[in-house]
């Protein structure tokens, strides 16, 4: 199969906004997870439906709200470009941010059953031996729950990969800027005699996620078998 120099660079640029939105994405979930899993609190409920409202709100709302917050306009979007000279709207770092709230929902899911299975035995037992409560969560929470970990993240990146709604309600498809495999498939499949040409891409987004789920599946099961001390 043979990609053009713009098709190379429509793949890139996916697999670029996927990994930063997934990177983005894993420390504020496995903060939100363990939360929701641990811990009872006034606004719990409240907390959970907005983490899960990504997936059943339409992506063009989702994207749309994000245009209003982040927009060169709203007041996040202001900030951040004042402060940090980041400029969302229209720029694959918009895409990214797009990406990462698509997918928090299935990240923070994952995550959260990793929490609700680590047996609570294990973690008082290193809390009895002097270790303080980062360090049992560094050094026995947090291995216990690496299987959970990829399993998000690996989540995350497939749905990073192939967000189209929000994405394109909030930075369009601008050539590389913010034009990803699912907006330049559905660009491709407007345009008569475009059918080829987006096959070709859809065999690429079909490997991306095919590779990825293999991978995690190798690397859960290495951190399984490491945990259960095989």
């Amino acid at each position: 199969m043979i990609l053009s120099a713009a098709e190379w660079a429509i793949v890139t640029l996916s697999l670029r906004i996927a990994l930063v939105a997934t990177l983005l994405s894993l420390p504020f979930a496995i903060w939100i997870a363990w939360l929701l899993a641990r811990r009872d609190f006034f606004g719990k409920s409240t907390l959970n439906i907005i983490v899960h409202l990504p997936l059943v709100l339409p992506p063009v709302v989702t994207g749309y709200a994000l245009l209003l917050l982040f927009g060169k306009q709203g007041p996040f979007g202001e900030v951040f470009e004042t402060l940090f000279g980041i400029t969302f709207a229209f720029r694959w770092t918009g895409a990214a941010l797009a990406a990462a709230i698509m997918g928090f929902p299935l990240i923070v899911r994952a995550i959260r059953l990793g929490f609700e299975g680590v047996d609570h035995g294990l973690e008082e037992a290193g809390a009895t031996l002097g270790a303080s409560k980062r360090a049992v969560f560094r050094r026995v929470t947090l291995p216990l729950i690496t299987p959970a970990l990829l399993t998000g993240a690996v989540l995350g990146f497939a749905k990073a990969m192939g967000e189209f709604g929000a994405t394109i309600t909030f930075v369009a498809s601008i050539p590389g800027q913010s034009e990803t495999l699912p907006s330049a498939i559905y660009t491709l499949l407007q345009v008569p005699g475009g059918e080829a040409d987006a096959l070709r891409l859809i065999a690429i987004s079909v490997a991306v996620s095919v590779l990825a789920l293999a991978i995690s599946e190798v690397l859960a099961r290495r951190a399984l078998q490491r945990v259960s001390g095989q």
